[in-house]
């Protein structure tokens, strides 16, 4: 296909070429505009035919073959808004394949992106490499070639913003099905049941796998509303395009003949990594689990060999320790982990991974190779009572081998390792049992299926787990072979293809993960430990560890954007206004499918002036004897070590563990004790630090649990001075705790306002958030902002209880109402009298020799429409030169049921689509068509409606006007937001009817025999092509 650009009005133009034609495609164009809706993100596209699309004036934007288009993406910049954003088509413009068997395999080389809405990165140099469409009459070559030099000329080509996800996507780590399509990202066994069922359908997939989901989901949208002869014909011109990630190989070898008589049977040996995508990353930046339980760096690994008769299929797992585990700071040679959640709080995730894992292949083996080191071993351990704790609940179906890869290593060599497992009790009982996919390809049925999997990691999941995986895979393979042609199993040629295989398989996803490749994999090749492979291994750490701590930070941020996982990203849309009619109405009727609870929320901020624990802390964190206990305390540290020269460098992080546990004992030996805490996350900065906890049982509601941290003091070299913000998701309400200290010094307070906005503009979750990305932020802080009188004066008026003399002429206030710092921020009444600064252990104010001006430096300052304050005041605890502050708040929590809202959606686009078949949405959509827009696939099946888009002109359609938000409104005023209300029954009643989605489908029984012929990837070529 080509794929064409028109200047005016703006549209990309894909269309089937004659060789594409001449291959059984049918004559089309898929055309893409950027839609004058006024929203973000949304798109026009049209599938109609090639020859009502007028080319004349058109620009060829490559001499390439495209190859398809894996989606649509609007890219946010820094300080962009989205509504300003551009939106790109992603289209492929190099593959080659793997395969070229009836199943065929292309690995992806090179893709680019186009702008739907600006001309700014337009580059046309692609377009004179090579010939042009064979379509286009001379003249209009002659066209091309004047506008396209004109163009090189006359128009600067800036840096293309989406050049960081060109890298990425050009990597060749990204494989695609070509036509006729089959679905490359599911396993063998799943696959074959469901052709048997609804056949190879694009819409059908493993969404675990399918990388470009996010990017193409509009898309697919589209296709389902197309008729079934427009899909079809859709799906034979490969305009839409599925990618997976990770390493596809294929090879051929020679099987030796029986010993009676016969001829060799040419096998075939394949292997499909499918790296998934719901934790993608770099290796230091993503590290266990999140609360969904998906685990970083997860890899579903199929072996498969067959022939002309049978099938093999063997399918392993391997993932990142399932728990909430990091590494901070530079990383070396050495592993500094650090468990950043206890027990009790990642237990429901831990639980969550190994349910998904179960539902998917019905049991798990886990074989953990992580070593007897300190780091390592405590991961190990963790990693065993999570599990303990699991099967304990009723898990049964999971077992777990610990093996120290390194130990038996340095003990018996490499060579040791197949015989070790070999005698691990738990291995082979799993071996046995799980067994493996069979597919006789005569009969055209499955044999057997394979009934669990092992899932194997290290530390990074890569080199010492492929080697495990090898092995396992090896012995799999090689006890079948011995149950049906004993002298396969003898053939050297075919070892050497799975030795082979086996080492770029790890290559492979090293590189996507580490930067390198595998180590280990000369002797994954060859079988022998050599001083090459040595040398080679040496040179690939040291790679790594440069890539890892200095480049991975700039991969990390262009794989959350290609995901949709940057906060300010939006998914683009293509236009349809019975979608978008029920989106809005959606929004409208929040309160039918979600209901809000309130919970109590004890923030506090304590600057310790690095002093240890002295008195109890219990009248701090339970002012008040009555009331509820709070479900959940954000407690603020300031200055939790002494910050000295020593502690700056490198901060001693008991201190905080200490304090921990301090809260932990006064939390748990109350005497009116009502329920337990766990500590949920805790962070430290040098002497500030975070800590959370929350009422046990309350666990399971909060997800997506972040920290950060951002340095402030020696203009952000140093930590003495800085933030700690932790960021979480209540149900479906977002909060972000940020305890900080500012710059110190009575006159400083330009600094302390540069410090805020170094911390809110500076301070980066993950996936791109940011403090203001929260719909709640409360910062506990030493905020150091000081009172403008002279010390007499301020002492007076504190003896007086003149509180709000005091607060007209305090610094923070001043900056708030200035727009100086701490913008839309607001606090409460202060009652209470300076917190800053006392003589440790007493009531007095500094009678030190600096006698300074006391202040409220400690502060609880808040934003959130849903936020109520209860109390706002101190505690008189005397450890400290500082009185510790605190807050009470009772928020209100979103919960939203996504079973309900699921129904209500459906109910609602049924209703709507029932109004288009009584004639009203004809007409509507007539209105759409008569301002230029070509509906046809969604008013009707069959025809094309000549007059959307007379002699292949498209014109976008203008905003649509304010007063008339929902283009179905009926005469008498009523909407689709305002029809009359569900009760919770017919939601219910109506999910139970809705389709249940294909992937990712739960473990079914085996199917009967199955009808059409089954053709195998692989059949008869090399990796090479030969």
């Amino acid at each position: 296909m080509h794929l064409y650009l028109r200047e005016s009005p703006r549209a990309l133009i894909l269309v089937t070429s004659s060789e594409d034609q001449r291959q059984g495609c049918p004559r089309k164009a898929l055309v893409f505009r950027a839609s004058e809706e006024p929203r973000s993100a949304q798109a026009v596209v049209e599938f109609v035919p090639k020859d009502e699309v007028d080319l004349s004036g058109v620009v060829r934007l490559t001499s390439r073959e495209v190859k398809g288009c894996l989606g649509l993406i609007q890219l946010v910049q820094n300080g962009e808004k989205p509504d300003n954003s551009p939106v790109y088509s992603t289209v492929l413009t190099d593959a080659t394949q793997t395969s070229r068997s009836s199943e065929k395999v292309s690995r992806i080389h090179e893709v680019a992106f186009y702008s739907l809405t600006t001309s700014s990165y337009d580059d046309f140099s692609a377009a004179s490499d090579g010939l042009t469409s064979p379509d286009i009459q001379g003249d209009q070559l002659m066209r091309e070639s004047q506008y396209a030099q004109a163009s090189q000329t006359s128009t600067i080509v800036y840096e293309h913003p989406c050049s960081p996800l060109t890298k990425i996507l050009s990597s060749g780590t990204f494989y695609h099905a070509t036509y006729p399509h089959w679905d490359l990202s599911t396993r063998l066994s799943e696959r074959l049941k469901r052709r048997n069922i609804i056949g190879d359908d694009l819409g059908a997939f493993d969404v675990r796998f399918v990388w470009n989901e996010y990017i193409v989901r509009g898309l697919l949208d589209f296709r389902d509303r197309l008729d079934p002869q427009e899909r079809q014909e859709l799906d034979r011109c490969q305009f839409i395009t599925l990618a997976i990630q990770g390493y596809v190989g294929v090879f051929t070898v020679p099987l030796p003949a029986p010993p009676q008589a016969g001829s060799p049977t040419i096998g075939t040996l394949a292997m499909i990594s499918r790296l998934g995508w719901k934790r993608a990353g770099t290796r230091f930046n993503t590290r266990g689990v999140d609360d969904d339980g998906n685990c970083a760096n997860f890899v579903e690994t199929e072996t498969i060999f067959n022939t002309d008769h049978i099938c093999f299929s063997y399918v392993q797992v391997r993932g990142s320790v399932p728990l909430f585990w990091e590494q901070q700071g530079l990383q070396t040679f050495g592993h500094k982990i650090q468990i950043t959640r206890p027990q009790a709080a990642s237990q429901p995730a831990f639980d969550r991974h190994f349910a998904q894992l179960i539902d998917q292949y019905s049991a798990v083996h886990a074989i953990n190779l992580l070593g007897s080191r300190e780091n390592e071993a405590i991961l190990t351990s963790a990693y065993s009572q999570h599990l303990k704790t699991g099967r304990a609940a009723g898990s049964e179906a999971i077992g777990l081998t610990n093996f120290d890869f390194h130990s038996t290593v340095r003990a018996l060599g490499h060579d040791s390792v197949p015989r070790e497992l070999g005698r691990m009790d738990g291995i082979q009982r799993a071996m046995d049992q799980f067994g493996w996919t069979i597919c006789d390809l005569i009969l055209g049925e499955i044999v057997a299926y394979q009934t669990g999997v092992f899932r194997t990691n290290c530390l990074d999941c890569l080199d010492r787990t492929n080697f495990v995986q090898d092995i396992l895979s090896k012995t799999a393979l090689e006890r079948y072979l011995h149950s049906i042609r004993t002298e396969w199993a003898m053939s050297l040629s075919l070892w050497s293809a799975h030795r082979e295989v086996w080492a770029e398989n790890g290559d492979a996803l090293s590189r996507i993960y580490a930067g390198t490749g595998a180590l280990n994999t000369s002797f994954t090749r060859s079988g022998k430990r050599t001083l090459a492979g040595v040398l080679s291994d040496a040179t690939k750490s040291v790679s790594r560890a440069y890539i890892n701590n200095f480049q991975d930070k700039g991969k990390q941020a262009a794989i959350d954007m290609f995901l949709g996982n940057m906060t300010q990203q939006i998914p683009v849309t293509i236009f349809d206004p019975v979608h978008d009619s029920v989106r809005a109405a959606m929004v409208d009727r929040l309160s039918e499918y979600s209901s809000t609870e309130f919970s109590t929320i004890f923030v506090g901020s304590w600057n310790l002036n690095g002093r240890l624990p002295s008195e109890s802390i219990l009248p701090w964190l339970f002012p008040r004897s009555s009331g509820p206990d709070p479900d959940l305390f954000a407690l603020g540290f300031q200055e939790i070590v002494p910050l000295t020269a020593q502690q700056i460098i490198q901060t001693d992080p008991e201190k905080i563990r200490m304090w921990e546990k301090v809260i932990m004992d006064t939390l748990t030996r109350r005497l009116d004790k009502k329920v337990d805490y766990v500590v949920l996350r805790s962070e430290q900065l040098v002497g500030t630090a975070l800590i959370l906890l929350v009422k046990s049982h309350l666990v399971g509601q909060i997800r997506n649990v972040e920290a950060a941290t951002k340095k402030t003091g020696l203009r952000g070299m140093s930590g003495n001075k800085g933030a700690v913000g932790i960021r979480l998701d209540y149900h479906d309400t977002s909060f972000c705790f940020v305890t900080a200290h500012l710059a110190a010094g009575h006159l400083n307070v330009d600094e302390r306002n540069h410090d805020y906005r170094t911390i809110v503009n500076g301070l980066h979750f993950l996936k791109g958030k940011t403090i203001g990305s929260h719909e709640n932020v409360i910062w506990l802080a030493d905020t150091n902002y000081r009172i403008d009188l002279d010390n007499e004066a301020v002492r007076s008026l504190i003896r007086a209880g003149d509180f709000d003399a005091l607060v007209a002429v305090d610094q923070l206030k001043q900056a708030m109402d200035m727009q100086a710092a701490f913008v839309g921020f607001e606090e409460g009444p202060i009652l209470f009298p300076p917190t800053y600064r006392y003589d440790v252990g007493t009531s007095n104010y500094d009678t030190s020799e600096k006698a300074r001006i006391p202040a409220w430096t400690d502060r609880v300052i808040f934003r959130g429409a849903h936020l109520d304050l209860v109390v706002y005041s101190r505690a008189e605890l005397k450890g400290s030169d500082h009185r510790p502050v605190f807050s009470v708040f009772r928020a209100e929590i979103r919960v939203v049921d996504h079973v309900k809202r699921t129904a209500l959606y459906q109910q609602l686009l049924q209703s709507t689509r029932s109004a288009g078949s009584n004639g009203k949405q004809d007409d509507e959509l007539g209105a759409f068509a008569s301002r230029g827009l070509h509906v046809e696939s969604m008013s009707r099946p069959g025809g094309m409606d000549q007059e959307g888009h007379r002699n292949g002109k498209f014109t976008t359609p203008p905003a649509l006007d304010n007063k008339t938000a929902n283009p179905f409104d009926s005469s008498d005023g009523s909407t689709v937001a305002s029809s009359p209300s569900s009760s919770d029954e017919e939601l219910y009643n109506h999910a139970q009817k809705l389709q249940s989605p294909m992937i990712p489908a739960k473990k079914s029984p085996p199917q009967p025999p199955l009808k059409p012929a089954i053709n195998i990837i692989g059949s008869g070529v090399n990796e090479d092509g030969t």
